[in-house]
């Protein structure tokens, strides 16, 4: 298998980067520092890059009837040099695969910060994005978009690590601008597209099919859009072991009347969630090498991320 392209990754720059946090901190973070060797970083901190000093008496998001981003302490209004920071950081960004945001941030936050009805003293009456992480999600709807907190999850997180490099992947096929490129990374991502959605896998297989009647440019810019919404939510169980299922397939001819029971009892154990995915994927991927199933074997559906990121944390919570 080829080596794994570099995914570019916005990430919030107190996760490990910088001691930049509104009380003087940092926040180093094991995803993120998991991440490093493998992915290209872009840090940033819009409550430092939009004036705010470190340290600095804290922010709060108001809803006065729009959202504000104010400083108690001092009553500035920080909103309008928050939305210069981002449109001209946008402006500057180039390509990316993902985002890496701290929860709970007024700024940085993409479902879970404090919303207060007003600058003085009370109860959070809400919850809801921060300017800066409300901006990511309104201006990349359909790229993988993580806080530090969800990450503990071994499901998201793997899902999160599957989709970066599965786009940094395709950025990097496109790069070649050729139709036969286009086929051999449909080719490869094929049994990972089954597992994440069997539409999707139909509606890319069509694209592929007619690509070679227009311009390479106009092919690559509608699989893309359509690979990039196959990552917007965590593969469904049926999903997977469909994909397995139809790996299986491929090499079990050759197997011995007791390695296919036993295939099959692990496809039961996964389906009843007694173990992860990886242990019947793994079967599989020896079985390929040992028949010499080059097809099978060269998926990305059996590595489709740096092995070394397969972390034990796990919170247990969240979706997956």
């Amino acid at each position: 298998m080829s080596a794994f392209p570099r995914p570019r990754i916005v990430v919030s720059r107190c996760l490990g980067f910088a001691a930049c946090r509104y009380d003087g901190g940092i926040i180093h973070d094991p995803v993120v520092s998991a991440l490093r060797p493998h992915v290209e970083f872009i840090p940033v901190c819009p409550e430092v890059e939009s004036g705010l000093g470190v340290p600095r008496p804290p922010v709060r998001l108001v809803r006065d009837p729009e959202l504000r981003l104010v400083q108690p302490d001092t009553g500035r209004d920080w909103t309008a040099a928050m939305q210069a920071f981002i449109a001209q950081f946008f402006s500057e960004l180039g390509e990316v695969d993902g985002f890496i945001l701290k929860n709970r941030s007024p700024s940085c936050a993409l479902r879970d910060a404090k919303v207060y009805a007003s600058a003085a003293k009370g109860p959070a009456v809400g919850q809801g994005p921060g300017l800066f992480g409300g901006a990511v999600r309104a201006r990349f709807p359909d790229l993988p978009a993580e806080d530090e907190g969800r990450l503990t999850n071994k499901a998201l997180r793997e899902h999160f690590f599957t989709a970066i490099f599965a786009l940094a992947a395709f950025r990097e096929a496109a790069r070649a601008g050729e139709v036969g490129e286009l086929v051999r990374f449909h080719t490869r991502y094929k049994f990972l597209l089954m597992a994440q959605s069997q539409a999707k896998l139909k509606e890319l297989g069509r694209l592929v099919a007619q690509a070679a009647r227009g311009p390479a440019a106009e092919a690559f810019a509608r699989y893309g859009a359509l690979f990039r919404a196959a990552w917007l939510r965590p593969p469904r169980r049926p999903s997977v072991i469909n994909a397995l299922e139809h790996a299986f397939g491929y090499v079990s001819e050759g197997l011995r009347p007791e390695e296919r029971r036993y295939f099959l009892d692990l496809l039961r154990d996964y389906r009843a969630g007694r173990v992860p995915s990886s242990v019947p994927r793994e079967i599989l991927r020896s079985w390929a090498l040992r028949f010499g199933a080059e097809y099978l074997a060269e998926q990305a559906f059996f590595q489709p991320f740096p092995p070394e990121l397969l972390l034990p944390l796990d919170s247990g919570k969240g979706e997956g």
